[in-house]
């Protein structure tokens, strides 16, 4: 198996898992609340990876140290997230979130590739990603109507 084939099946393995959790998220949400099914997400995951973690590798978070500050704050971007799931599946529907979720993100990452922020390479904004961006802009308010 290629690596980019293998790269490419985890990036859709990671995309069923996050459609299934939103989907379950909400259902917490709705019968728990946010705040509630949010705890629950992050407790469970963080008790099966810090497992996992021990077991498999012994742990090694020295390198932490070796970390910009502001790479900590993946933690609070993942209750964001979670969060904003769990709020927005049962009220707008899964192709509804996670239309406008995808298309921030290729938003948000233009403009840092752009600019190189936060480490980033510097890949510049072309005419065909902003097509393809404004694509994306008549695609969300196509699902939206």
């Amino acid at each position: 198996m290629s690596n980019t084939f293998f790269v490419i099946l985890v990036v859709i393995i990671g995309g069923v898992a996050a459609v299934f959790q939103a989907q379950f998220n909400g259902i917490m949400d709705k019968g728990m609340g946010t705040l509630e099914s949010v705890f629950v997400t992050y407790g469970v995951g963080g008790i099966v990876i810090a497992l996992i973690m021990l077991f498999m590798r012994g742990g090694n978070l020295s390198a932490a140290s070796t970390m910009p500050w502001y790479v900590f704050t993946a933690g609070l971007f993942g209750l964001v997230i979670i969060g904003s799931l769990s709020y927005s599946v049962p009220r707008l529907g899964l192709v509804a979130v996670y239309t406008i979720i995808v298309a921030t993100q290729f938003i948000l990452g233009a403009v840092i590739d752009h600019y190189g922020l936060l480490g980033a390479d510097i890949k510049l904004m072309t005419l065909p990603k902003m097509v393809g961006i404004g694509v994306l802009m008549l695609g969300v308010w196509l699902i939206m109507r």
